[in-house]
């Protein structure tokens, strides 16, 4: 007896953790019906001067080195129906053809598209929030939103979206869309990184108001705010030397006084972030060390070695334990205890039983927990590595920072 209750009580931190995992994360509201057809006139806007652009939206895709997926943006954007809005893409000094192939597309049912080549770099500004502020210089529409260039949408998006902030009186609004995961490495690992970002952000479901500005947080895939909310920061410029800059444009927007609202969209907005390993390392590698230091406050300091300590004890130790037991049970034979091989066991399979349903959240095969430690230790070498480069070194579509500042940006082709 003494030997199940030892048993029972080591599995207590992860039984915890999975009615933790299924009550305490709470996600965002799906997206409204898109209003009636007799709501989404756009007769008469055509034409419309900057002084009487009634509800436009202009849509600004920053682009660097996208010229493989800038098409399929454009191609979907342009079939946006029931509200008038522009494209603009600012070509952020790409090295290869995505200008080219920009203004190769059709603007479909938008007013215009336009492309505009972006200028060079100045001191103290990354490079995604500088394509984004030029954007919103030629922008003309009262609205602004801002996607990036590997993002598809279907033709309710954008109505549905603006339907959503009605709904919630807020000032931007944010979207969740499928995540799109096609190599092994991605569908391994992509899963995990989620699920660690739902822990810090459990409320989605709830608008974020001034007062709660801390817990504020922006999929920079997919931000839609009022111009008077932008500017009333000073737009990108607020954020122009963030790596991390939707997560702090979202802070910054409702410190100022404006609401925020995150929705789920998974049926009209998808996102294919990275299309391999090295890409993926790279990717999460510039943003979570940053990202994690902002949405923490005052435990800054302590977020990083706590999510290692966190991946450690709740999911590579399972996994090394039950290699452990196995091992020792070889070596006893039948005289081995039963006590640790069975906590081992059953600790595993909790967690294969977690990870099998986050994955199956992501659309991705359920077996694949199977190989969750894997998982595990590439994000844990993901945080380590971010760790130790910080902000001191980034880099990110072929440029270097160090200390914030550009020391190698390649040539244009």
């Amino acid at each position: 007896m003494t030997g199940l209750l030892w048993v029972g009580v080591g599995l207590l931190p992860w039984i915890g953790l999975g009615v933790f995992l299924t009550l305490g994360i709470r996600e965002p509201r799906t997206l409204p019906p898109a209003p009636g057809s007799d709501d989404l006139s756009t007769a008469g806007t055509e034409e419309a001067g900057a002084e009487d652009l009634g509800p436009l939206v202009s849509i600004i895709i920053p682009a660097r080195n996208e010229a493989s997926r800038i098409g399929r943006c454009i191609e979907g954007l342009g079939r946006f129906h029931g509200v008038p809005y522009e494209i603009i893409v600012v070509d952020d000094r790409s090295t290869d053809d995505t200008a080219q192939v920009a203004r190769e597309q059709e603007p479909g049912a938008a007013l215009r598209l336009q492309v505009v080549d972006g200028r060079r770099l100045p001191e103290g500004w990354f490079g995604k929030p500088w394509a984004c502020r030029q954007g919103a210089d030629v922008a003309r529409g009262r609205l602004l939103l801002f996607v990036d260039a590997d993002t598809t949408h279907e033709p309710e998006l954008l109505s549905r979206t603006l339907a959503a902030m009605e709904e919630d009186d807020a000032q931007v609004l944010s979207l969740l869309g499928r995540q799109e995961v096609g190599t092994f490495g991605e569908k391994l690992v992509q899963p995990q990184v989620f699920t660690l970002i739902g822990l810090r952000f459990r409320k989605l479901d709830q608008v974020v108001d001034p007062s709660r500005w801390k817990d504020a947080i922006a999929n920079g895939q997919f931000v839609l705010v009022t111009r008077d909310a932008y500017e009333s920061i000073g737009g990108h410029e607020a954020v122009k030397g963030e790596v991390v800059e939707d997560l702090r444009l979202a802070q910054e927007l409702t410190r100022a006084g404006s609401r925020l609202t995150v929705r789920e969209g998974e049926e009209v907005f998808a996102t294919r972030m990275y299309t391999s390993m090295r890409e993926l390392v790279n990717g999460w590698t510039k943003n979570v060390a940053v990202g994690a230091r902002q949405a923490s406050g005052r435990w800054a300091g302590l977020v990083l070695p706590g999510i290692l300590l966190f991946l450690s004890f709740f999911w590579l130790l399972p996994a090394v334990a039950v290699g452990w037991a196995g091992l020792g049970w070889v070596a006893g034979g039948a005289g081995a205890g039963f006590a640790f091989p069975l906590w081992a066991g059953v600790a595993w399979a909790m967690c294969v039983v977690i990870w099998a349903g986050a994955y199956h959240r992501f659309r991705v095969s359920p077996a694949m927990a199977f190989l969750y430690p894997l998982g595990t230790l590439v994000v844990a070498f993901i945080v380590l590595r971010s760790w130790f480069r910080g902000e001191r070194r980034i880099e990110w579509k072929g440029r270097r920072y160090q200390e914030g500042v550009v020391v190698k940006e390649p040539s244009r082709g």
